[in-house]
């Protein structure tokens, strides 16, 4: 239940890293904690596992088919990139990744989709959740959070980090300096509009060259940007690498759960009898083409916040669309996934829908991120710390 110093506990947050618990006097941190069931919670992990095992693989089957790249919605200044790099080694297409689940109250659990490109809600999961639970004596699997980004930026080495309104804009700023602050490492944090391009080379003032960036930046949106194309070929051309990687595109389309749900309808080869029974289990039937009849969703393929969600009833009419977030269905096509919804739990300022999110860092699922709102989890949600509870 809610303290009654939460004025207090929001000072105490922020101090922490996290200076968001109130945005603009609206609560963005709901001061309860959810507790998951350990058997819950283990079971979430082996299929966080395993779905992202078959993610990996999947990329690597995309991987030089431009007619699947069409398919995906991927720019097509990015495809060259795509051809042209390697992808990382086997389950490090992407070192900073969160799955979106629901887990209902029965612990059945469903995947609705991965970011594997610029997850955002690392400080509350990282940071909040674990000084929270302590708090009140809950376990929390989120303390590994550091030590996984520490040794992803140990191998990939970023000197810079960069997000859009670096300084001015809250979350993502706090995000990046907790990211550099738990890599350990001495960097430069930069607002990505003050980036300049160079023949290729990537510049920062008037002349300090950049080689290894993390920019929370999506790469989706190299195709549509003023000086989209000319960091694309600066990616392409390895004068810059980034990071997460240019593959992570291939990951974070929503199309690749249509193009895996179809190589499972097939029986493919590609995934082995467990990896099935994961896809099966775990992942929601999705497809490029409106084939499903009713109690579906519809989203754009590289949607964020909520933004372009369209819910169906068992009718197939139109129930809840999202009126907040942008809808980028304008630049991009659209996935249809059956419906499941998330569960409705009772807070103390209402009944709420929770969406459970788990961090995939270094290739390791650890890091439940709870967020609580409507039916469809948008700009509006709320934060809510998840625990583990004890054996």
């Amino acid at each position: 239940m809610p303290s009654a110093d939460r004025d207090q506990r929001v000072l105490q947050l922020a101090s922490l890293g996290f200076t968001w618990a109130d945005m603009e006097e609206e609560a963005y941190w709901i001061d309860q904690i959810v507790v998951m069931e350990r058997q819950a919670y283990d079971e979430l992990i082996h299929a966080a596992g395993a779905l992202w095992r078959v993610f990996d693989k999947t990329v690597r089957y995309v991987n030089g088919k431009r007619e699947l790249y069409e398919l995906l919605s991927i720019p097509e200044v990015l495809w060259d990139g795509l051809d042209r790099l390697e992808p990382g080694a086997a389950g490090f297409i992407s070192r900073y990744a969160r799955f979106d689940f629901t887990v209902n109250q029965q612990g059945e659990i469903k995947l609705l989709e991965l970011n594997a490109d610029t997850p955002t809600g690392y400080v509350e999961a990282a940071i909040a959740t674990p000084w929270l639970c302590d708090q009140m004596g809950i376990e929390s699997p989120n303390h590994a959070m550091k030590e996984l980004i520490s040794s992803a930026w140990e191998i990939e080495a970023p000197d810079f980090a960069t997000c859009i309104a670096y300084g001015k804009h809250v979350e993502d700023t706090g995000t990046i300096d907790a990211l550099v602050a738990h890599s350990g490492r001495n960097m430069t944090c930069v607002d990505c509009l003050d980036l300049w391009i160079d023949e290729g080379v990537v510049k920062v003032g008037e002349n300090q060259i950049i080689t290894k960036l993390f920019a929370l930046y999506p790469k989706e949106w190299m195709g549509i940007d003023d000086g989209g194309e000319a960091l694309s070929y600066a990616i392409e051309e390895q004068f810059i690498h980034v990071f997460n990687p240019l593959h992570a595109v291939i990951l974070q389309s929503k199309g690749l759960q249509a193009v895996i749900w179809g190589l499972h309808e097939e029986g493919a080869e590609l995934f082995t009898s467990d990896e099935h029974k994961a896809i099966g289990t775990y992942m929601l039937p999705t497809y490029m083409t409106p084939e499903l009849t009713g109690d579906y969703v519809s989203k754009s393929m590289f949607g964020r916040e909520g933004g372009s969600v369209e819910l169906y009833n068992t009718q197939g009419e139109l129930e809840v669309k999202d009126e907040v977030g942008f809808d980028t269905s304008v630049f991009f096509k659209r996935v249809y996934q059956q419906r499941a919804d998330l569960p409705e739990l009772s807070f103390d300022h209402g009944n709420k829908h929770l969406l459970t999110g788990l961090f995939v860092l270094n290739g390791t699922p650890c890091g439940l991120l709870g967020r609580a709102g409507g039916m469809i989890t948008g700009n509006a949600s709320q934060f809510v710390a998840i625990g583990v509870k004890a054996p």
